[in-house]
């Protein structure tokens, strides 16, 4: 996570299918907390081919994910 100039944060990411590396915005991720590790993970579309990429989230990236503004849904 880092933050540019203009106060907004930006998440380092990368795409499994064409392995591009970029950053997005806290709009371009979603972030689902589910009762097990298993349920909890993160989203995002790579923004090179379009892919739904879908990440197991851990505590660590759950908690950067919600200090950065990132839309969250919890699964019952």
């Amino acid at each position: 996570m880092s933050s540019a100039s203009t106060g907004c944060v930006a998440f380092k990411a990368a795409c499994p299918d064409c392995r591009a590396r970029f950053e997005l915005d806290a709009a371009a991720l979603r972030l689902v907390i589910g009762g097990s590790r298993r349920t909890t993970f993160y989203s995002f579309t790579c923004p090179r081919c379009g892919a739904s990429v879908r990440k197991p989230a851990g505590e660590r990236i759950v908690e950067l994910l919600t200090g950065g503004g990132v839309s969250t849904l919890r699964s019952v």
